[in-house]
């Protein structure tokens, strides 16, 4: 996987953020800090837990508190990789998981085993960009992502290259730890569908907010974000 600081101020708490597949980071880019550092991890064409392991050592351990905010695939990708935590990496603070689940290709626990393998398959420039447009529920984010987007330059060979690699990986079966201490339903999601969501972390174990299944345009800043999802 690759990891890119979006924001590396020197603040005192730092966000981990594991995105879902197919992104890069300038879909997120001018989403602003608030007070905290964010080190985004994407693109898991290669799942290679030292990145994680090198990356931390040399910038976590002078943080306050790490957070997790896991997206989507990311759900399942974090929870992989702190199934088998290094000592050397710093315990988390809090850690969300929104819009995923750790059972992420599954009819009735994550996105529907059909829908994944005709995308892993048959991912043309025309599917990209219908994921990318049913992940939103307003235009104007829609649209936002959608220029942010071309700008990270990512080609329908590579985005198919790390599907397929996400659904072997998942397939082999690697041991997710169950790691969240929030889980966020993404209520209106037309990715994830919620009730899956909601049936593979439990009724009461969750919370159903109504979002689509990009949210991340609705706040004014990292640091607005981790509070009111950890408040939520």
């Amino acid at each position: 996987m690759k990891h890119r600081w979006l924001h590396q101020q020197g603040n005192e708490d730092c966000l981990l953020f594991f995105a879902g597949w197919g992104m890069c980071p300038e879909v997120f880019a001018d989403i602003p800090s608030g007070d905290i550092d964010v080190l985004m991890f994407f693109d898991y064409r290669r799942m290679d837990p030292e990145d994680l392991v090198s990356v931390l050592a040399k910038k976590g351990g002078a943080y306050r508190h790490v957070y997790l905010i896991s997206w989507s695939m990311g759900v399942w990708v974090a929870s992989v990789f702190f199934a088998e935590k290094p000592a050397n990496l710093p315990c988390l603070a809090a850690a969300i998981a929104i819009g995923g689940t750790c059972f992420p290709i599954d009819d009735k626990l994550g996105i529907p085993e059909q829908n994944f393998v005709e995308m892993a398959e048959q991912l043309t420039s025309a599917r990209v960009k219908e994921f990318h447009s049913s992940m939103f529920a307003d235009d104007e984010h829609a649209d936002r992502f959608a220029l942010s987007f071309q700008r990270g330059e990512r080609g329908v060979g590579e985005l198919q290259e790390e599907l397929q690699t996400l659904a072997s990986a998942y397939r082999k079966g690697a041991e997710a730890s169950e790691i969240y201490t929030h889980r966020i339903v993404t209520g209106r999601d037309r990715i994830f569908p919620a009730r899956n969501q909601v049936r593979a972390w439990g009724r009461t174990a969750c919370r159903q907010l109504s979002l689509s299944h990009f949210p991340f345009y609705l706040w004014s800043s990292w640091s607005v974000m981790l509070q009111k999802l950890m408040s939520a």
